[in-house]
């Protein structure tokens, strides 16, 4: 596996991950996409969180 921050993305797909956010905040759910910027949408239970890349400190499985 590469180490580019969008093939790591990528082989996170579906599963578990958290995310640290500029605020201090983490939200944690199911990666069910991203993009290019890093824009990152998290599928927990029924709730759907599209969270914007310029947000995201670290992303951890």
């Amino acid at each position: 596996m590469s180490d580019r921050p969008l093939d790591i993305l990528e082989a996170a797909l579906d599963s578990e991950v958290t995310v640290a956010l500029k605020d201090g905040t983490e939200r944690v759910g199911d990666l069910a996409g991203y993009d290019q910027h890093m824009n990152l949408v998290l599928q927990a239970g029924e709730d759907t969180t599209i969270i914007r890349g310029d947000n995201v400190v670290t992303i951890q499985p």
